[in-house]
């Protein structure tokens, strides 16, 4: 059997952004996370459709000390409280550490694969920043952009862009329709 999974990015995919020196980045307090509209429903079609829903998130704010683990632990148990998540891989590393996690690299997704037997190359990445849609091709994924508030600082190709993880789903619906996997 062919498992399937889509791959989510968490900060302005899943959870709202907050804004810090007029730029949308990821919260840092308990207080300041919040799950967006629309996505408690649309990971739980994801799910119905039978794929392994797994969040990739870099949190560098962990290795420069702007958070804790303690705090970026509650936020995570708040999402799996809410949301129908398989699993969540982190990378809290900076670029300057030339990890192999660290999106844009394919790392989080190539380990995700292969500990859940998962073919990337039917599965989705879904981010709202260009290092997600590059680690997500670099794993030969579908890409689909949520193209919200962030800015783009290098372009990107995605197969898809959107406005909400709601409407990636309603895409993904209609992909799956075509490709006669769902009725």
């Amino acid at each position: 059997m062919v498992r399937r999974a889509v791959f989510l990015d968490r900060d302005g995919v899943i959870s709202a952004n907050v804004q810090r020196d007029g730029r949308p980045v990821a919260p840092t307090s308990l207080a300041d996370f919040r799950i967006l509209p629309g996505v408690e429903e649309a990971t739980r079609r994801l799910k119905d459709l039978g794929f392994v829903l797994i969040v990739v998130t870099n949190q560098p704010d962990i290795s420069t000390g702007r958070n804790t683990m303690a705090t970026l632990d509650r936020m995570h148990d708040e999402m799996r409280r809410r949301l129908p998540l398989d699993e969540i891989k982190v990378c809290v590393h900076v670029d300057a550490d030339r990890c192999d996690c660290r999106k844009p690299k394919p790392g989080m997704l190539v380990d995700a694969a292969r500990e859940r037997s998962i073919d990337l190359t039917q599965s989705i990445m879904i981010g709202d920043r260009w290092r997600d849609i590059e680690a997500g091709q670099a794993a030969g994924c579908l890409t689909i952009m949520i193209d919200g508030e962030n800015d783009h600082e290098k372009p990107s190709t995605p197969h898809k862009t959107v406005r909400s993880l709601p409407e990636a789903v309603a895409y993904i619906i209609g992909h799956e329709r075509s490709e006669g996997r769902v009725s």
